[in-house]
């Protein structure tokens, strides 16, 4: 039995530095300001405790309707997801943190947390403690590495810059006196198909010209394609892709049916 334990004991520590291996990629973490199995937001203050576990282990954290850093606005694919899973039983309560990228593929599952307290609250409590201890396992830290897209980290630390002729006026117009960001029209009519965990935009060719990922605000997404990462979003009655070229914002309106 002893020995059975140190083996999971090591091959747990093998796949936690492989997942840290990922998740050093990423800042921050937005976790939910309700969890799903829960009728209120913050109940048993479980969400303010979660936050402050991710805090510990070195995470920036944000809810979704913080006010938030630009390099984040602009591409929330820059952060991880974070939530709680609650497969509880009759006997036990049962809590397990998971991290998930912007495309919600899971790229850390904690160690199940389990408490036999009949309080909820404390119940809770000592099943999130339980749980979150394993996390240190991680040896959590930030390498610096931009995210562009869910999961992949740049390699190059810069975007790709665009070359259609459109950009390239907006690219030698934009001064860094320029206090007013310059807006591209772009009125070639795109069509919005489902996809998972989004949406993909195509022309009349038809071609797929940019990928939209859901974050956890509405019609706001991550946004790839056609060499340019940013947001893209609605202001309004139109839609805008915002991204940088040589560290300069560029704003696109789009037409979009969806």
């Amino acid at each position: 039995m002893k020995k059975a334990l140190v083996l999971l004991a090591i091959l747990f520590s093998g796949f936690c530095f492989a997942q840290s291996e990922t998740i050093n990629n990423y800042k921050y973490v937005i976790i939910p300001e309700k969890f799903s199995f829960l009728k209120e937001p913050n109940k048993h203050n479980l969400n303010t405790l979660t936050k402050m576990v991710f805090e510990k282990y070195g995470f920036t954290v944000f809810y979704p309707n913080d006010q938030m850093p630009q390099d984040l606005m602009l591409n929330k694919c820059g952060a991880l997801y974070g939530d709680l899973v609650d497969d509880s039983g009759i006997l036990s309560t049962n809590i397990t943190i998971l991290l998930k990228d912007c495309s919600g593929k899971v790229v850390y599952t904690s160690l199940k947390g389990r408490s036999k307290e009949k309080d909820f609250k404390k119940a809770y409590y000592e099943a999130l403690r339980e749980a979150a201890a394993s996390m240190a396992a991680l040896n959590y830290q930030y390498n610096g590495t931009p995210i562009l897209q869910a999961g992949h980290p740049n390699p190059n630390a810069t975007a790709s810059v665009p070359t259609t002729p459109a950009t390239q006026q907006a690219v030698a117009t934009a001064t860094p006196a320029a206090t007013v960001t310059p807006t591209i029209v772009n009125e070639n009519q795109l069509f919005a198909q489902p996809i998972a965990n989004g949406y993909q935009l195509v022309d009349t060719t038809p071609k797929v010209v940019a990928r939209l990922y859901k974050t956890s605000q509405a019609d706001y997404y991550s946004a790839q394609g056609e060499g340019k990462t940013g947001v893209i979003f609605k202001k309004g009655n139109d839609w805008f892709f915002e991204y940088y070229v040589n560290d300069k914002l560029v704003t696109e309106k789009l037409n979009i049916k969806f």
